[in-house]
């Protein structure tokens, strides 16, 4: 039988949308920050050749530039302030998450609860602001060699990393304005604008591509069959479940004793969502950055990453496989589902896992569980990125075809309206809540009410 808030959940309806002035604030403050992001990206860096830029990004636009302009929603093609993308933010929380389940210091710190999260959370801003600083130099380095620079030289290059560096911080601060204020994750959202906007452009291409006899009609039909299989497939995996049956025994309240119940504890195939693919792609993204830009033809080391970490390469594939499945593992471990927290929050409960003792023995059940639940899902999340990439890189269609996209704004938009209806649950709820009160004040104030004097 179905509990109230499922009943509740069901019968919900858009309408109360106009109801709940707090969501609708929170909803008007998220799409307001994120059309500043977008017009940011079409504001340029200082000192760039435009024409001679367009015309490098036409020629890399399926490569590895394709990439970058993914996930910065094409300011890279623009070389707009927000050119670095949040690339910069994500890799150093990468980098900062890493340290803080093998440095001492700050594992004391992540069990300090708030305080300590507001300190690793500063951490990682000083991360960012010294990979972006990197990355930056890189690119205002690379620009010079190239000859997309109307006057090189230190001013030239100061200009464009102090730009580049404050356009990175600057969307850091939106995101986490959006995820404190507004509505969903802001990191997320700001992924997902950038690749929701160029949609329309790519589209028009592709069709192009079709107009012109470069790509026949098979193979058109062929991608929108497999974008349509893909978008059904993350759907059925993003809302899989291993249910674990928890049971509370029988207890006494004062005088009251209180029957045991039961219930299910739900383990998602993907806990992570999309991080793994944003994570896997930003350590991408960041060696082979200035590679794109000089072309990989003023040093070894470069031409070997152009060459070897293109787009749909074996090693650029194996590549990206693996850090998907190691974050999966990772992110799941020490952020989304925690073993040790849930085993602990099941014993303060009384709750346990019928045949599985209380305590170490659920904690170890629930790992067993848990690691092989991400066999499946990190499998999942590899496919969906790897497989249409692996078409796209032989046939040359869009990139905003491609597995990672779809997954980031599949998984993106399911999360948002998820929050979205979680906030017209709970406003439905302060409904009710507050006319059982003025019920009872108008019954209370008819029996008690003092007389007038």
């Amino acid at each position: 039988m179905a509990s109230a808030a499922e009943q509740m959940a069901a019968n919900l309806s858009w309408g109360a949308l106009g109801k709940a002035t707090d969501l609708r604030q929170r909803i008007f403050f998220t799409v307001g920050l994120l059309i500043v992001y977008r017009l940011g990206t079409y504001i340029p860096v200082p000192g760039i050749d435009g024409p001679a830029l367009r015309e490098f990004m036409t020629q890399a636009g399926q490569g590895l530039g394709g990439m970058l302009n993914l996930f910065t929603g094409g300011a890279i093609s623009r070389m707009g302030i927000f050119a670095l993308g949040i690339m910069p933010y994500i890799s150093a929380s990468i980098i900062v998450q890493l340290l803080a389940t093998m440095y001492e210091p700050w594992k004391q710190l992540k069990k300090e609860g708030e305080q300590g999260r507001k300190k690793i959370n500063q951490y990682t801003r000083y991360g960012t602001v010294a990979l972006a600083i990197f990355q930056g130099y890189g690119i205002a380095m690379s620009i010079q060699a190239g000859n997309l620079a109307h006057s090189p030289g230190p001013f030239f290059v100061a200009a464009c990393v102090i730009t580049l560096v404050g356009g990175t911080m600057f969307l850091m601060w939106l995101g986490e304005q959006i995820t404190a204020r507004g509505v969903g994750n802001g990191i997320s959202l700001i992924i997902f604008v950038g690749i929701v906007a160029e949609i329309p452009a790519a589209l028009a291409q592709f069709f192009e591509m079709g107009r012109s006899q470069a790509l026949s009609t098979p193979i058109i039909l062929g991608v929108i069959v497999m974008v349509i299989a893909v978008i059904s497939f993350v759907v059925f995996m993003e809302r899989a479940l291993r249910k674990i049956h928890i049971q509370y025994p029988r207890r006494q309240v004062g005088m009251k004793v209180y029957d045991g119940g039961s219930s299910h504890l739900p383990i998602k195939v993907n806990p992570a969502g999309v991080i793994p693919a944003i994570f896997a792609s930003s350590i991408l993204l960041l060696p082979t950055t200035i590679s794109t830009f000089s072309g990989g033809s003023t040093n070894p080391v470069l031409s070997w990453l152009a060459a070897n970490l293109g787009y749909g390469q074996p090693l650029h594939l194996a590549f990206l496989a693996a850090m998907i499945v190691f974050f999966s593992y990772f992110y799941t471990a020490n952020v989304t589902f925690k073993v040790d927290e849930v085993a602990d929050n099941l014993k303060n409960q009384n709750g346990f896992i019928p045949g599985i003792r209380p305590g170490k023995k659920t904690e170890e059940y629930l790992e067993y569980v848990v690691n092989r639940v991400l066999v499946v899902g990190s499998a999942y999340l590899a496919a969906v990125c790897l497989l249409p990439e692996v078409l796209i890189s032989r046939v040359g269609i869009p990139f905003y075809f491609g597995g990672t996209s779809v997954l980031i704004v599949v998984s993106v938009t399911m999360d948002t309206i998820q929050q979205i209806q979680s906030h017209l649950l709970a406003h439905q709820y302060e409904g009710l809540i507050e006319k059982s009160q003025l019920r009872g004040r108008k019954r209370t104030g008819a029996a008690k009410a003092p007389a007038r004097r």
